[in-house]
């Protein structure tokens, strides 16, 4: 198989620390495919019409796209650990969490980083922000219980998420008054997949 990919993508890392965990981290080739909306890359529009990445190319199918879709794939295929059946929708629920987390923290490196800045809109990023900010504080509320115990797809993508707040919104300090899940973090942070992916 192969992987359209960006190295900086927590929708990639996503996927990347799914593949070691599974063990399938060996049947894929990771090909550069990093664009953005103003210069998408050609090469992942072919395979992908919308131009994003992940992007999975199998031997025997056709491609498939978007993270959570080649993460069931994935899944399916490696013996279905990390979408528990006896717990699939909370587990989706934290998936879906972790993935909005995410869409609100790009959106608001977009804004900064493509549009001009006579054009930024302030509040419209400090809308995005609102979205993460509550995020953050249900998931140290409500769901840490779930964040504990066997690994699944949930905790890999709200890791994910936490991980890219970390590396484009380090001055928000996430952390603050959320005791349980960075202490959670921090632990989650260290495995060999996380540590493996970590964007440089």
């Amino acid at each position: 198989m192969k992987l359209m990919h960006s190295t900086t993508s927590p929708y990639v890392r996503k996927v990347d620390v799914l593949l070691r965990e599974c063990g399938l981290i060996d049947q894929v080739t990771f090909i550069p495919g990093s664009g953005t909306p103003l210069a998408p890359n050609e090469e992942t529009v072919h395979v992908n019409p919308l131009g994003k990445v992940p992007a999975l190319l199998r031997d025997d199918g056709p491609a498939i796209y978007d993270s959570r879709v080649i993460c069931r794939y994935l899944d399916e295929i490696s013996g279905g650990r990390f979408y528990p059946a006896t717990r699939l929708y909370e587990v989706l629920t934290l998936e879906a969490t972790g993935e909005g987390i995410i869409d609100a923290a790009l959106l608001m490196a977009y804004e900064w980083r493509l549009r001009p800045e006579e054009k930024r809109f302030d509040d419209w990023v400090e809308g995005q922000w609102s979205k993460i900010d509550r995020a953050l504080d249900v998931l140290d509320d409500r769901w840490m219980s779930h964040l504990h115990g066997t690994v699944t797809m949930g905790q890999i993508s709200v890791a994910c998420a936490l991980g890219y707040l970390d590396l484009r919104n380090a001055d928000r300090n996430w952390r603050e008054g959320r005791v349980s899940l960075a202490a959670w973090y921090e632990t989650f942070a260290k495995r060999e997949s996380m540590q493996a992916t970590a964007p440089a």
